[in-house]
């Protein structure tokens, strides 16, 4: 049995994954690298095809990201797995390192690491994130926030038979769901260092991620309908419950209007509008201030003919101890 499986779903985008699969391959001396193939139309088979050492699974149509993962989950047969997106890369090594760590750690389900953080063209600069890695009985803290990037994360299959596997209507935050129902029984490891090169979204690159009012509206409907629902929030104390749904509404409001921020400086008007109305109708609390304000920027910049990164922080006040914008 293969000590880690690797799962990497795949939809159209071939110029990346032939690099994906070989730097999963050399993350680990004993690993399984399983694709599945989302009903691709470009050269995703041909690729795969034509890469020894994995295997392949071509589904007949488009499943999304949350159930391909889950088709590579009831193939894989190793005892530790991790996800890897189809354009980002492990680091040589990187999962021998995590795999022994969690393999010592019997209470513990989950272990992440840092991700480098790229741009669009793979390059890096030295960025990592997460900056602080917590680790323990981080539950409380990751239902408020996603801190735990996909590619890092190495789980136990047997955590599979008490959670389940993704659920596939929340594309997108899956994972982020998956982590949570981990943390909710088992203590979360980390390494602070990286592991893998992040390719990150930006507003106008066409990843799922960078539909920062969808993933949202996805996230706090699960918080909404879900997560307030698992046994330890039920039995935490009314006051706790009201502190992480106060936790969750500001952080995603502030997610939002930065989102709007990035969407304006990259020029795309449309993403900034359904980011800037996604704040106000999910969060409309943590968020009308801020938006309004962002309005008659908006409207003032506009009227100018130009939008920078300067005009927009001009308008707010960021406050460190919330970390939002005001």
């Amino acid at each position: 049995m293969s000590a880690v499986s690797v799962i990497i779903a795949s939809y159209n985008r071939s110029a990346f994954l032939r690099r994906a699969v070989e730097s999963a391959q050399a993350s680990a001396n004993n690993v399984e690298v399983i694709v599945v193939d989302d009903a691709s139309t470009d050269e995703t088979a041909d690729i795969c095809r034509s890469i020894s050492g994995i295997r392949y699974f071509r589904l007949k149509r488009n499943q999304q990201t949350a159930g391909s993962r889950n088709i590579g989950l009831v193939n894989s047969t190793g005892d530790y797995i991790t996800f890897l997106d189809d354009d980002d890369v492990r680091l040589p090594g990187s999962l021998d390192l995590q795999v022994a760590a969690l393999s010592s750690a019997p209470e513990a389900g989950l272990i992440y690491g840092q991700a480098l953080l790229a741009d669009q063209n793979g390059l890096t600069r030295g960025d990592v994130y997460p900056r602080s890695c917590p680790h323990g009985d981080v539950f409380w803290k990751l239902l408020t926030e996603n801190f735990i990037p996909c590619g890092t994360a190495v789980f136990r299959r047997d955590c599979l038979f008490h959670i389940g596997l993704l659920d596939q209507s929340a594309p997108g935050v899956d994972d982020w769901d998956l982590w949570i129902r981990i943390a909710s029984m088992y203590q979360v490891m980390a390494v602070a260092q990286p592991v893998m090169v992040w390719r990150k979204s930006t507003p106008v690159s066409g990843q799922l991620t960078s539909h920062a009012n969808v993933m949202a509206t996805l996230s706090t409907n699960l918080f909404r309908q879900k997560w307030i629902k698992l046994n330890r929030v039920v039995e935490a104390p009314p006051s706790k419950r009201r502190q992480i749904t106060r936790q969750f509404s500001r952080n995603m409001a502030s997610h939002l209007v930065c989102e709007t921020a990035r969407a304006l400086v990259a020029g795309h008007l449309s993403g900034a509008q359904k980011n800037a109305l996604a704040a106000l109708r999910l969060h409309p609390d943590e968020s009308v201030r801020a938006a309004a304000t962002y309005t008659l920027r908006f409207l003032s910049v506009t009227a100018r003919g130009g939008f920078s990164l300067a005009d927009f922080r001009a308008g707010f006040t960021y406050d460190q101890r919330t970390r939002s914008y005001r």
